[in-house]
Formats: structure tokens, sequence, C-alpha cells
């Protein structure tokens, strides 16, 4: 196939080219009809917004561009199938647990799986059967389940449907793929891995092995997370035979809106280009950039940057080491006040910060000037903390309080007759709530689980100290949602 070929953003470019112009959605016209104030920031948005079919393409999309797309993806990747996706990588999660259960029946899945992945159980009403992560007592980090723990599942549950995966997680721990596969095809059941994080690992050896090169039958990853794309721009991919890719798109449909955003597939369909052409030279060049970064921050006093721990017999397989992920521990502070401060003081973001870290991400849009800003910020730290007030401590769990009972199906908990209880009284209830810290984005509290007294005082000590929860029903944590209790017949 010809790689120098990006379908939809040179059918993009030919658009405005031959000054086409509709009478469809969407309404703004190419922002004709924006105010001044709205085109003065995304004026250049809104003129590659454009309607996919009987737009970017006719009435009959005989020209597919997508499709050509996606087969080029595909290629590029060794995948068999490419599908994008403009509704995100949670959208895709979904649509690949729909498709490998038919909507019914047993789930086994690492219960370190992100909230959309849960959001999927909740819409299936499918059984899940947790496969407990790797937990470091001492970090307190979850790392992705080993082959050994999916083997004992599926002898426990050899009628589930498949098994899910979460890898890399975001802090760019990976589990051992290969072998997990090996456990799954033995039994001829289908593996879905949630590789939101790992759009850039076919492109370069020295990163962590890629799931379809693991042999996985389906993986998602977000391109715009460690790709070149816009924020929900995602690709599912597939191989094999376990997965019907009719039944796949099918579910994909009923679940994904019927307006995708055009730029979303442009920005797909060139960072493929880039990545075929230049991928190789542009990751090495970010790799390398990524030692010098954890080399120069692991000088400064009080900052640790962690890799040994990440990567042991009893945690995970292989690590991405674009993902930074600085102790500041020895500080005295906490990773929350550290983000507030870089954001307040430095004007810099970073991702996962909890009781005791950060985590920023290298892509390969950096370089020395863009990580200079960090250096240069991470050097005044240690003098800023001592001003800084004492942290709000976390009472933090143990790994046996975060693998709680369940008690119900999630979308019975979720969709089931409810009440509200104080925090006080929640312990013993079943949530009828999902309720995360994020990021990273991992439920610490499922509907369907019965709640306990270590995961209500992590949360609620967690939130006093500056963690976000975006989606408790009650933000301030003073009540929960629970499943209504019914009363005993006498």
């Amino acid at each position: 196939m010809d790689h120098n070929e990006a379908p939809v953003l040179d059918a993009l470019a030919d658009y405005h080219r031959l000054d086409r112009y509709g009478f469809t959605p969407p309404g703004h016209r190419q922002g004709r009809g924006a105010d001044e104030r709205v085109n003065a920031v995304l004026g250049g948005a809104l003129r590659e917004d454009v309607l996919a079919t009987a737009g970017l393409d006719d009435r009959k999309s005989s020209n597919g561009y997508l499709s050509k797309a996606e087969a080029l993806l595909a290629d590029a990747v060794g995948a068999d199938r490419a599908f994008f996706s403009t509704c995100g990588s949670s959208l895709s999660v979904k649509a690949a647990i729909l498709a490998v259960t038919r909507g019914n029946g047993d789930l086994i899945i690492g219960r370190d799986a992100h909230k959309s992945t849960v959001a999927g159980l909740v819409l299936s009403g499918l059984q899940p059967r947790w496969v407990p992560p790797r937990y470091d007592e001492d970090q307190h980090i979850a790392h992705p389940p080993g082959p050994e723990e999916y083997e004992r599942m599926w002898q426990r549950y050899p009628d589930a449907s498949a098994a899910v995966v979460t890898s890399p997680t975001p802090y760019g721990t990976c589990a051992d793929l290969q072998a997990i596969v090996e456990v799954c095809h033995s039994r001829g059941k289908p593996i879905i891995v949630d590789e939101a994080w790992g759009a850039h690992l076919p492109f370069h050896n020295d990163l962590p092995t890629w799931a379809m090169d693991a042999g996985a039958d389906i993986c998602v990853v977000s391109v715009h997370k460690m790709g070149i794309g816009f924020e929900q721009g995602s690709v599912y991919h597939l191989q094999g035979s376990l997965v019907d890719p009719v039944r796949l798109t099918q579910c994909a449909d009923v679940l994904a809106t019927t307006s995708s955003n055009v730029l979303l597939y442009a920005a797909i369909d060139g960072w493929r280009r880039q990545m075929v052409q230049n991928g190789t030279q542009l990751l090495g060049d970010a790799l390398a950039l990524t030692q010098r970064t954890r080399d120069a921050i692991e000088e400064i006093s009080g900052l640790h940057v962690l890799k040994d721990e990440l990567i042991s017999e009893e945690a995970s397989h292989e690590l991405d080491p674009m993902h930074i992920l600085i102790d500041v521990n020895e500080l005295g502070i906490s990773g929350y006040q550290v983000a507030d401060w870089l954001r307040a003081e430095h004007r810099l973001d970073v991702g996962i910060n909890d009781h005791r870290r950060i985590e920023a991400v290298i892509s390969i849009a950096d370089d020395d000037e863009t990580t200079a800003r960090l250096l240069t910020a991470l050097k005044k730290l240690p003098a800023a903390a001592k001003g800084m007030p004492e942290p709000t401590p976390v009472s933090l769990p143990s790994s046996a309080d975060l693998e709680p009972v369940m008690a119900m199906l999630p979308r019975d908990g979720f969709f089931g007759p409810v009440e509200t209880v104080p925090a006080a009284e929640a312990a013993g209830r079943v949530a009828a709530e999902q309720v995360t810290p994020y990021p990273p984005g991992i439920p610490a509290l499922l509907p369907g689980e019965v709640i306990n007294d270590a995961i209500v005082d992590y949360l609620r000590s967690g939130l006093a100290a500056g963690m976000v929860i975006p989606d408790a029903a009650d933000p301030s944590l003073e009540t929960f949602r629970v499943a209504r209790s019914l009363p005993h017949e006498g």
C-alpha cells in the first residue's frame, strides 16, 4: 500500500481547493456563521469541520476515503482490520465488549479497568469476573494482573465469553500480554486489550510489546494520548478469527455518533502517514529525550523517578519510559500540591497526581525546550516545598480493601432502586454509583460492590487532600448513593 497517501486528509484539502459549499450540517458553514469572537479562537477548526458524507465524500461515499485510511492504518501496524472512532476509546472498548460477549454472560476482566470499561458493564448487563491486579503495598500502585491470575480466573469461570486487560496502565506499566493471550487462546477465547496509552507502541522496537504483536484479538488505542491527534480520536484494531468483524462494526455503530467529526479522522490519517515515514526516528529522539529528562529530574534533591520499583516479578512486565513518574514524598508534600504549584507558578500541567507523585508524559512533540521548562520548575520545587503547608494525610487502603465483594451486577446496582445514605452509614451497603479518583480514572467503587469503611475513608480523606473525584453523585462525599434495601417479608 502507498503510505504516502492520507486519503481523508487529502480529501479535506481538495474540499477547500475545489471551493465546495454545502447546504447541509454543520450549520456554521465553515465558520461563516460563527460569532467573530468564536472565530477568533476556533476559526481554523471550524473551517475544517465539514460533513463526512455529502460533504467530504459524495452522498454515496463512493470515494471510500475513510475505508482507505483505515486499511492503510491496519497495514501500517500489522492488524487485519482497523476502525476509526470519534467517540474516544471509551466507546471503542464498549463496542468490543459487546461484540465478544453478545451482551450476556461472564467477562473476565482486570479490576484495574478504566471507568469507561466499567460503563460497558453497566450498559451490557454482563457479570464481571474480576482479576485482581498486582498491588504494590508500599507505593500503593496497581500493576496489571499476570497470566497466572488470568489462568486462575479461567479455571473458575471456564464459560466466560472473553477477557479484558488494560496495558499500558496510565503509569506506563505493562502486562505480560503474550502469556495472557496464550492463556485465553488455549481455551479458544478472545482477548481485548485496552491499550489506550499505547498508540505509539507499534512504531519503535524499544517500546513495550504492542497488543497485536502479542496476538490479541482486539486492541483499542487512543490516538490523542501517545499519538498525534485530536481528543476523542481512537482506533480499534482486529485480527484473527475469534471475533466477527461485522458484529464488531455493528456494535460500534449502535453506540457511535452518526455525526462523526472529519477533523478527528483526518488527524488520525495524517498521524499514520507520519509514523510510517518517520516514526522510528521521531520516537527514537523522544526516547533519548525522555532518558535525559529522567536523569536530570533524578539529580534534583528530594525527587525520585520511579523505574526499578515498577518492573519486578510481582509488578509490571514492561515499562513505557515516556511516562515519567516522580515521587515527591521526600519533600514532605503531596503530588496534589505539586500539580497545583506547577500550574499556578509555572503554567505547567501534569497528568497523574496523587498523595506522593506526579507524572509527566513525554511525546514526539516534546524537545529540549519543552522539557527545560519542566526541569526549571522542578529545580525550584525543593525550596518552594518548604513554604507549603503540611499535606492532608490520605488513608490508604490495602489491596484486600480494594477488592470489595460484588453483591449484584453492575447494571442492577446502577439502574435499580437507590437511596442516599450518610458516609458514616455507607459501609456494608451496595454501591449504586461509580466513584473514581481522576486521573488515572480507575474506579475505587463500582455499582454492585459492597462498600467498606476503608474505601470510604480513602475517598473522603483523598478528597480533603486534593483528589479529584468527578463522578460521585455527591461531590462532597458526605453521602453515598446505594441500592435501596428491600423490606423483609414477614
